[in-house]
């Protein structure tokens, strides 16, 4: 387990530069990551470069003894080359361009830009690919941030229809996928079809997620073809990409699978503010952030780094690109840490050494203030370096009990036809994987195409698009399993299946669906269930089924059912009843559940069990009365966390 920084040499008078490295080695650091945004430094003239201050800047972090993630800085190319080229820039949805003055000004789709990322990855891995303190690679800097991963300019909708092309075969395959006959929408050629944008009304929602999908792919070779040439000029480093939380345009699995590890950047306290959770969660967690949002977010990048992964980016301090940006509770830094630790992180790096005092990101804190004084985030990194000298090692984290099925594709299908204004499939997983710790559970997050086998519990918060295959290994697993509603509710072209949803789940589970609704926040679906009154919200399903309920909606439909260890749901459970359903399905496949307080959440790596205090008030440590402690002990603070060893038998 190690800590780290990221660092920009350009941005600083190079006076600075030996006694930056010095205190980083000094407060326990041991990684730096360097260039990411220094392509203007790196070659300010086109085919002119200037090594000179690169090369003295990773010289010096290596004389201190810190070892480099070195970057490929294809996330701001130079405004040079933008004037020369500007057809490298993507365009909007509204058909604007997407022009310089700030950063990720590319599009995924433009050879031309690709062929410039090529020549400066092979310049910048062929000058330090085999330098012996360059440790990992990092490609680009978060793809997708800002919107950026879907292109409507003309190089996108040229390698589009080549795309539709390799997909289709034929145009009339393509028109019968599409549904083309509807409102005339019929091609004669691939040619005539264009992105899905600028249409008067809503576009064909076929072509908007075969658009999902292409714009994916993009990003997957984009990708690829970075690693493919620093593979070749530096062999045996570890190369990655710094992911974001909450973000799901493309496919990161499907850029996982290049890469040796997962990296992503870990803002709890902007994510907060940011996303949809209630006025009453942003003020209660204010200063520590969400319980389950970086919890969240480890575990996917472990299961997308198949079991390797790091944070590349943790918040040491206030953020500055949030509605409101409030600093970290004393001691929340420290426990971000260890929360990476816990959930299995081989390293966590700290976003910034320094605080700008200039351009963009001048309000964004970082380990040190801009006066170069160390700040609070600073010297909470500081106590983790210490206290991992005293902890030492941990064992990886083991295959937990429960799978949470993660599908950035049926995310993108709810987004193109939520049918209800709330209806987002990202919040849906995210709210089960939050039931599922609230009873002291551990998650692993995997991909539908995964290996289920060894799970005793299997949670699909929906499946529209359920493969056979997807069905095959659920089944084979023998695991308990349970769906959220909508699965099963479109065939792979994002049709309605011929025999109604949730489509091939019929062979399991025998119902049908004959009716959806969408209802407003506040409008129910009441849900009787055990003899209590609870509620689902934002949707309902009319089920056509033989088998007895779990649970009933008000007018006696089904709410709720089960056949052989697996469930369906026929509404979005709000958390009442969705803590009751997990817990249910939790004893049935044998998994324990522990009532655990407000606030606090538990992770095991290894013989290591980990608590945190998320409450602003204190809370009591739930380990055993004779636990040998590691970290902390039976009191938990606010931002408090205790860790003890597991005696096993």
């Amino acid at each position: 387990m190690k800590l780290g920084v990221c660092y920009y040499p350009e941005q600083w008078p190079e006076e600075l530069w030996a006694e930056d490295a010095r205190r980083m080695a000094e407060l326990g650091l041991t990684l730096v990551r360097i260039a990411e945004f220094a392509w203007s430094r790196i070659e300010p003239e086109p085919g002119q470069f200037d090594w000179g201050w690169l090369d003295r800047a990773v010289t010096t972090l290596a004389d201190a003894g810190l070892k480099i993630i070195m970057c490929t800085p294809t996330a701001t190319p130079p405004k040079w080359l933008v004037d020369a080229n500007p057809s490298m820039l993507a365009l909007d949805a509204g058909g604007r361009v997407r022009g310089f003055g700030s950063r990720r000004h590319y599009c995924f789709s433009s050879e031309a830009y690709r062929a410039e990322c090529a020549r400066i990855t092979e310049a910048v891995a062929g000058r330090y690919g085999r330098h012996p303190a360059v440790e990992a690679w990092q490609t680009d800097n978060e793809f997708g941030c800002h919107d950026t991963t879907l292109s409507y300019s003309p190089n996108a909708a040229r390698r589009f229809r080549l795309w539709l092309g390799q997909r289709y075969q034929s145009v009339e395959a393509l028109n019968r996928a599409w549904g083309a006959a509807f409102w005339s929408q019929e091609y004669r050629e691939f040619e005539e079809v264009d992105p899905p944008n600028l249409t008067v009304t809503e576009p064909n929602p076929s072509h908007r997620l075969d658009y999902n999908r292409f714009a994916s792919d993009e990003v997957v070779e984009f990708n690829r073809a970075q690693v493919a040439i620093i593979r070749g000029l530096s062999p045996g480093r570890v190369v990655t990409h710094n992911f974001m939380g909450f973000y799901t345009e493309f496919d990161h699995f499907a850029v996982g699978r290049d890469l040796d590890l997962a990296s992503w950047d870990s803002y709890p306290l902007g994510f907060l503010e940011q996303f949809w959770f209630p006025e009453a969660d942003k003020a209660r967690y204010l200063r520590q952030g969400h319980p389950d949002v970086s919890a969240f977010h480890h575990d996917l990048y472990r299961g997308l780094g198949r079991g390797r992964w790091w944070v590349m980016e943790q918040q040491a301090g206030p953020v500055n690109w949030a509605a409101y940006n409030p600093a970290p509770l004393p001691g929340m830094v420290r426990s971000w840490t260890w929360e990476a630790f816990a959930h299995g992180a081989e390293m966590v790096s700290y976003f910034r050494w320094r605080q700008a005092p200039f351009a963009q990101e001048q309000m964004h804190a970082g380990l040190n203030r801009p006066d170069n004084v160390l700040d609070v985030g600073g010297r909470e990194a500081g106590a983790v370096a210490a206290e991992l000298k005293t902890v030492g090692e941990l064992l990886a984290c083991a295959p937990a009990g429960v799978a949470l099925v993660f599908s950035y594709e049926a995310d993108w299908q709810f987004g193109i036809q939520p049918h209800g204004k709330h209806f987002r499939w990202l919040q849906l997983a995210f709210e089960m994987y939050s039931a599922l710790r609230r009873v002291g559970l551990d998650v692993d997050i995997v991909p539908p195409d995964a290996d289920f086998t060894g799970y005793a519990l299997v949670i699909a918060p929906s499946l529209p698009m359920l493969a056979e295959t997807t069905l095959a290994a659920l089944a084979s697993s023998g695991a308990v399993v349970l769906f959220g509603p909508r699965t099963g509710s479109r065939t792979r072209d994002g049709h309605i299946p011929a025999n109604l949803p949730p489509g091939a789940l019929q062979s399991r589970l025998p119902l049908r669906v004959i009716r959806v609704e969408s209802l407003r926040p506040g409008a129910g679906p009441r849900v009787e269930v055990s003899g209590r009154g609870l509620a689902g919200r934002l949707w309902r399903e009319v089920l056509e089924t033989d088998l007895p309920p779990l649970a009933t909606f008000e007018d006696g439909g089904t709410a709720w059912l089960a056949s052989e260890s697996w469930h369906y749901l026929a509404t979005w459970p709000e958390a009442a009843l969705l803590d009751l359903i997990i817990a249910r399905v939790a004893l049935e496949a044998d998994l324990p559940v522990e009532a655990l307080e407000e606030g606090v959440r538990l992770r095991r790596r290894g013989d290591v069990q980990f608590a945190f205090n998320f409450a602003p008030e204190a809370r009591r440590t739930p380990a055993p009365a004779d636990s040998h402690y590691v970290l902390g002990g039976p009191d938990l603070p606010p931002a408090g966390l205790a860790a003890w060893r597991i005696e096993t038998p």
